[in-house]
């Protein structure tokens, strides 16, 4: 983020959803979708931002296009990596189907908000390079969630992903977010990586379908990566963001996004 804001001369501004890093833990309210979205929405409003550059990652991507599609003149551009923008169905998930359903079923509770799995144990393989993950990493990861209840919205997430149009409202939201995103005219950039988690064999011909939706889609190539992308090579993703901005701005005669924000659901 501070090499993106640096490179375009504008500042960064990182948001922590609500249940995640800095923002509040709380666990007498059901979190949602919709719920996150307007988060997201009166955020940018609140700090007056003007036609910001959206840079999103896991459940950022479809909370930071919603209100993109709801403020199509107040955003510059979104940047996605490792995230979604469609439903699922359980045989895009692969090898990770089985974790899936565990942790949407009662014993969830059990492994992600007792246990802590998600940052424990599923967060240090989401990397190529485990070397990566150091203890100082990990203290960072693990330091907003010290208690189970501390720890509801990491479950809530898994629970709201849609999957086979389950849970109905999330199912519901994710399609007008696809559906609406095809009438878009800003830039667009997905960073890919390979294999991928979220983007992978199995999944990749979402991608290839909202390209050919939204011809201003580029696909730019980050090489070997699973999902914590950030961790594996934070040098590489902003050095390409920063090369399609500038790539833009040639072919657009477009002035440069105001703000970089970063909608990132482990921050």
């Amino acid at each position: 983020m501070p090499k993106v804001a640096d490179d375009l001369g504008r500042r960064g501004i990182a948001l922590d959803l609500l249940g995640f890093g800095k923002s509040d833990k709380r666990d007498d309210m059901a979190y949602s979708a919709r719920l996150h979205a307007d988060i997201v929405e009166a955020f940018i409003e609140k700090l007056d931002l003007k036609s910001p550059l959206l840079v999103l990652h896991d459940w950022g991507g479809p909370l930071g296009a919603a209100y993109a599609i709801n403020h199509p003149n107040n955003v510059w551009g979104l940047a996605f990596m490792e995230t979604f923008v469609w439903p699922f169905a359980w045989k895009d998930l692969g090898r990770f189907a089985p974790m899936c359903w565990l942790f949407r079923s009662p014993l969830g509770y059990i492994l992600l908000q007792v246990m802590n799995v998600f940052v424990n144990n599923i967060l240090p393989r989401s990397v190529m390079d485990k070397e990566n993950m150091s203890r100082e990493v990990m203290r960072h990861y693990r330091e907003p969630f010290p208690s189970t209840r501390s720890r509801k919205a990491i479950r809530a997430f898994t629970k709201l992903l849609p999957i086979a149009g389950h849970p109905a409202k999330s199912d519901d939201f994710i399609e007008d977010v696809q559906k609406r995103l095809q009438g878009v005219k800003f830039p667009l950039l997905w960073i890919k990586a390979t294999p991928g988690a979220i983007v992978s064999k199995e999944t990749e011909y979402h991608l290839h379908l909202l390209q050919n939706m939204l011809p201003q889609l580029i696909i730019k190539d980050f090489g070997a990566g699973f999902h914590c992308l950030q961790e594996d090579d934070p040098q590489k993703i902003a050095n390409l963001i920063t090369e399609w901005v500038h790539q833009c701005k040639r072919t657009n005669a477009d002035t440069a996004p105001s703000h970089p924000i970063s909608v990132n659901l482990a921050a």
